[in-house]
């Protein structure tokens, strides 16, 4: 499974990845939270998909996607799970700010869309509220996904979001 959308290629991990993939999670912080390279590969390894997006062969942005049944202590992996039955979380998703606008994004949910379609499983992911995050906020309600609940965790506070599944062709 490669997708070849202008200006990025989607395909999945791939272990020669993690050393710029580690790079560009932490220069996303706070929308993200910091990883050391085996928090990160452990992480992979538990996910149901993680697309990778290049341009010119290099490593540019991340989905990382959960699905029902991980064994992932994440407060709001946990609470998605106590609500959907078969769901396909998005853990973390970036672009390197040098890529921005150019729809490397929209790129990734699309190959994770297409990959998913006909499984009955809806989209969730959450977005931070605090520290505020309006961006990704816009972005996620732009590709289809409604709140679902909030969630305040002390330091952080999100936004749970959803989107229906993608229907068989």
């Amino acid at each position: 499974m490669t997708q070849t959308v202008s200006p990025a290629t989607i395909r999945p991990f791939e272990p020669g990845d993690l050393g710029a993939l580690l790079s560009l999670n932490n220069a996303a912080v706070p929308a993200v939270n910091e990883l050391g390279a085996e928090e990160m590969l452990d992480l992979i390894g538990q996910s149901l998909l993680c697309l990778v997006a290049l341009a010119e062969d290099t490593p540019v942005g991340m989905l990382l996607c959960f699905g029902e049944g991980a064994d992932y202590a994440s407060p709001n992996y946990r609470w998605l799970s106590d609500r959907y039955e078969r769901f396909a979380y998005t853990d973390r998703i970036f672009v390197d700010d040098t890529q921005r606008g150019k729809k490397i994004g929209d790129a990734l949910y699309s190959t994770l869309f297409d990959h998913m379609r006909g499984t009955g499983r809806c989209f969730t992911c959450e977005v931070n509220e605090r520290p505020p995050n309006p961006g990704s906020l816009r972005f996620h309600t732009g590709l289809g996904f409604e709140e679902i609940g909030r969630a305040d965790n002390g330091a952080t506070s999100v936004i749970y979001m959803r989107r229906d599944p993608e229907p068989a062709r």
